[in-house]
């Protein structure tokens, strides 16, 4: 029996240089589909909320590193009294570093004026994996400050993608929420679907969860990643990881100097006042 005509496949908008793309595991990006764009890396619990929130309360940059080693190699040859080792391996802090990968332990009192050497089991990579596969710009992207990320980067002149890290290559529904999240505000500002499903399979779960009281922290506690964070003692990082808005800090890779830094859209943190009315609605 011969199969039934289908309707051609959707294409890609108009102006392709105005389109939304999404890529909900590291596994699901195309070949050659970064080249050119502003990807915005989404590591939602916790390293694009720490990252953002390190450099929002004042620190003078943040530098990934891959491994354990390649970390502790980059900071000793920086002088010791302006920088910082971070970064995590099972969710919890390395032994002999100064913090972990926790948003809260990433105070002014200690970050400020300094730089900060982080590794992270799975951030690091999908950002190494952004500049591998030809991105024009990387930035790193969260709940706390999506939408100073969408602003930042809506005029960009190609398409913009979400792109999740992920936890071991594998999707992550925090990740997954986080990205809807920006395409939501991407959609917003004028930007448009590309042919593909994933960016509008994220906006819907994240349309779904803030349409709900307390759907956005329920999401969180329920992913893959808040679930490892509860087992070990960390689900108080839910709380932060569930903010919304909270931050103007646009992180930007610096891809001559392998160094991430804030590229301002209101740098500093708001009063706790105005952040605590733009805390997840659970």
């Amino acid at each position: 029996m011969p199969a039934p005509d289908l309707p051609p496949a959707m294409t890609d908008p108009a102006d392709p240089a105005r389109a939304v793309h999404a890529h909900l595991a590291p596994a699901m990006v195309g070949e050659g589909s970064l080249r050119g764009g502003l990807v915005v890396v989404i590591d939602q619990l916790r390293a694009s909320t720490t990252i953002a929130t390190a450099l929002a309360r004042g620190a003078a940059w943040v530098e990934p590193a891959l491994t354990v080693d390649e970390a502790r190699q980059k900071a000793g040859a920086m002088p010791p009294g302006g920088r910082l080792l971070g970064g995590e391996r099972g969710g919890e802090r390395i032994g002999g570093f100064d913090l972990g990968n926790s948003p809260d332990e990433y105070t002014r009192e200690r970050v400020a004026g300094r730089g900060v050497v982080m590794t992270t089991t799975n951030g690091t990579a999908a950002l190494r994996a952004a500049v591998r596969g030809g991105a024009a710009r990387v930035i790193v992207g969260a709940l706390a400050n999506r939408a100073a990320v969408a602003r930042a980067s809506a005029g960009f002149g190609g398409p913009v993608h979400a792109l999740c890290a992920g936890t071991r290559g594998a999707l992550t529904l925090d990740d997954v929420l986080a990205a809807g999240a920006l395409v939501d505000a991407w959609i917003a500002l004028g930007r448009a679907f590309a042919g593909g499903d994933q960016a509008r399979l994220a906006r819907r779960l994240w349309q779904q969860a803030a349409a709900e009281v307390g759907g956005i922290g329920r999401a969180l506690r329920e992913s893959r990643g808040g679930r490892n964070l509860a087992h070990i003692g960390l689900g108080r990082d839910l709380a932060a990881c569930g903010a919304v808005d909270v931050l103007g800090c646009v992180p930007e890779l610096d891809q001559a100097t392998g160094r991430i830094v804030c590229r301002c859209d209101g740098c500093a943190e708001p009063p706790a006042s105005n952040a605590a009315a733009r805390r997840s609605n659970g």
